[in-house]
């Protein structure tokens, strides 16, 4: 449970009513809906009235702690949710369409905070139905995206519909926050007035992490006095797990003992196949273990067990919550430039040139090498992580956006608080 708001993070203000549209399975322990829950809970300590709009199914082990879940049906457990677009989801979305606008009315919420471009658009909808603000939480682009969900072919068609829901997506909500500067300035640059964007990070609870049992994991797996190569979150084309496969068969020429651990949150059989062939092909396959699904309880016990953590997406607009995770649990992190969100090279991780998989393998090497290093840059992540990432100190942040959306004046020191997210580059 999160302690309590520390003292110099309370302010006097008005507390709102606030429906938060998570447009996919909740709660679940990756991504949009592992923030969307943290929000949500820290808001709601901050004695705001939050309320959770999303759809029948979700993970039953994952609590959450005082937001309110409004559901389209009844609840229906799912361990092994699908990432990205399906048909079923059009019928569900409506659903939630429905719903939201019935807990807006009953609820009396004061404001839509909508996440996502499904949970935009049916937050757009609702706002033009009931007359509440919009505020659009943007995390990615479809263009970035939607063709690695091979859910719409060719892959052009797919392109060209991903571009128009960046252009057409932006233009309605009445604020929009941005979870990274490189997503805020693509907004912008695209016809977005900088006024209506904010660059707001996603999030970290400080205490999740602190009772991790690597050993369990040690044991139940049976990994013993291996450096261990990790790598947690889904397997999906647009992560460029290819990528990271390519870089681990440079790693292991030269650390042949090195074993690279594939943790994810969800089942994915059709990636992981082909990830394996790969694998094959470049001759590694007996130095990985595949370990999928995971429970929100077991991810710190495997981060701790890492001796290197690795991102391979190079083009990543959006905030990667697994970068958080590792900086969280002080381990050192490898990644291409595109993903090293508010990180310094040799500082906080260890930054390699976009789509260089050698350099992602030799940037791995240097720190299986270098444990001075990596220890350096593992206690580095870890403080800037607390320093900037905080959800009670972001979620301050988003109450003040919710004063000015509903006409009520911003306290003085959030201009503070302005400056130290603008101050938060790669």
């Amino acid at each position: 449970m999160q302690n309590p708001l520390p003292a110099e993070l309370r302010k006097e203000t008005k507390n709102y009513s606030v429906a938060m549209v998570a447009a996919c399975p909740f709660p679940a322990n990756h991504g949009s809906a592992a923030s969307v829950r943290e929000m949500s809970d820290t808001l709601s300590q901050m004695g705001h009235a939050v309320h959770i709009v999303t759809y029948q199914t979700g993970q039953k082990d994952i609590v959450v702690r005082y937001a309110k879940v409004h559901r389209t049906g009844p609840f229906r457990p799912e361990t092994n949710a699908k990432v990205g677009p399906s048909p079923e989801k059009f019928l569900e979305d409506l659903g939630l369409l429905r719903l939201l606008c019935r807990v807006i009315q009953r609820e009396r919420i004061d404001i839509i905070h909508a996440h996502n471009y499904e949970g935009a658009l049916i937050g757009v909808m609702a706002k033009w139905i009931t007359g509440r603000p919009l505020l659009y939480n943007a995390v990615n682009l479809m263009s970035d995206e939607l063709a690695g969900y091979r859910f719409i072919r060719p892959a052009w068609l797919a392109r060209a519909i991903a571009r128009g829901l960046d252009w057409l997506v932006p233009i309605f909500p009445d604020h929009i926050t941005a979870v990274s500067p490189e997503l805020k300035q693509w907004l912008v640059e695209h016809g977005t007035p900088e006024r209506k964007v904010d660059m707001v990070p996603a999030g970290i609870v400080p205490e999740m992490f602190d009772n991790a049992d690597p050993e369990k994991i040690r044991r139940c797996h049976r990994i013993n006095g291996r450096a261990i190569v990790m790598y947690t979150g889904v397997l999906n084309a647009f992560q460029r797990i290819d990528y990271l496969l390519r870089g681990f068969a440079v790693v292991s020429k030269q650390q042949p003992d090195a074993l690279l651990v594939m943790v994810s949150p969800l089942i994915s059989e059709s990636h992981q196949r082909e990830h394996k062939k790969l694998a094959d092909r470049l001759g590694i396959s007996d130095a990985i273990m595949w370990i999928a699904p995971h429970s929100l309880e077991d991810l710190p016990s495997y981060l701790a067990l890492a001796s290197v953590t690795v991102i391979s997406r190079p083009e990543c607009p959006g905030h990667p919550v697994k970068l958080l995770n590792y900086m969280l649990a002080g381990k050192p992190i490898v990644c291409f430039e595109g993903a090293a969100k508010g990180l310094r090279h040799l500082h906080d991780a260890f930054i390699v040139p976009n789509h260089d998989c050698e350099a992602l393998g030799k940037g791995i090497i240097t720190l299986l090498k270098d444990r001075e290093l990596a220890a350096n840059l593992g206690a580095n992540a870890r403080m800037t992580v607390l320093a900037n990432f905080d959800w009670r100190r972001i979620c301050r942040r988003i109450e003040h956006i919710y004063d000015r959306l509903l006409g009520n004046p911003e306290s003085g020191d959030i201009q503070s608080e302005h400056h130290a997210f603008a101050r938060l580059r790669p």
